[in-house]
């Protein structure tokens, strides 16, 4: 058979990546993206990928903290990271299936809804919840807020520490304002468990860092046939991907991150 007759799904990809399962990198505690009990959306967008190249998911489950492309990724562990925001180095990227932002998130009905900026004056003298070494963070510095902004840890075992949960509950208690997340954990969180707040993506920010992110899915340095046939599932199923976004609660937005994607539902 002509080469040029093989399918774009067909062709040879690295001998290093499985044709027995769909094999992904993933931490089992990272509520609400991948947890071992396959309940978070990425677990569903794996799910999705494996029916569509008729394999079954096989998981390497390890902390998503140092080391972890090392001891997963890079060791021929498995063969994807499901999500992984796009220009890391460390790993070659898909083309990225969604953008998403850093949210606020306040009381539905209080003072603090609604803000998209933490350039709002109306958040001067409030108590905000902030990744410790997160981009939002660099704004609170630049914006005169971070003094009276609560930290909690990045860089966690999640099956031992939820920093995101606890956050929320810091806010319901009343020890915080607001907390600011990034807007796939917390979009979520808020939908699942927490109706009485809401949740506002910080789309109107001016300067650097940015807040918000494209988001693909990561491979191997150097396997770019393996690349082209996961970009090739992004493209067909890029409607099914944004409705399981939706449906969980990920806040899309579009391209350049400047307003909300129109999801079809």
């Amino acid at each position: 058979m002509s080469s040029t007759a093989v399918p774009a799904d067909a062709q040879e990809t690295s001998d290093l990546v499985s044709d027995a399962a769909f094999r992904v990198c993933a931490d089992p505690a990272n509520r609400p993206l991948s947890v071992e009990d396959g309940s978070g959306f990425e677990n569903r967008i794996a799910e999705l990928f494996a029916g569509e190249l008729g394999l079954p998911v096989k998981y390497t489950w390890f902390p998503m903290a140092t080391g972890f492309i090392r001891r997963t990724l890079a060791a021929n562990e498995c063969d994807v990271v499901i999500g992984y925001a796009q220009g890391d180095e460390l790993v070659l990227n898909t083309n990225h299936y969604y953008t998403s932002a850093y949210v606020l998130i306040a009381e539905a009905d209080g003072p603090l809804a609604g803000v998209t900026a933490l350039s709002d004056p109306a958040l001067k003298g409030k108590r905000l919840g902030v990744i410790a070494g997160s981009a939002p963070a660099t704004h609170l510095v630049r914006n005169g807020l971070i003094a009276g902004a609560k930290g909690y840890e990045l860089f966690v075992d999640r099956r031992y520490q939820d920093p995101s949960g606890d956050m929320l509950a810091d806010l319901e208690a009343g020890t915080i304002d607001a907390a600011i997340l990034w807007g796939p954990i917390g979009g979520p969180l808020v939908k699942a468990s927490h109706p009485d707040l809401k949740v506002t993506p910080l789309m109107k920010e001016p300067g650097q860092p940015r807040l918000f992110y494209r988001i693909t899915m990561g491979v191997r340095q150097g396997e770019k046939a393996w690349t082209r046939r996961l970009n090739s599932l992004i493209r067909r199923n890029q409607d099914r991907i944004d409705a399981i976004l939706a449906d969980a609660g990920v806040p899309l937005l579009t391209d350049m991150g400047t307003e909300l994607k129109d999801v079809a539902e």
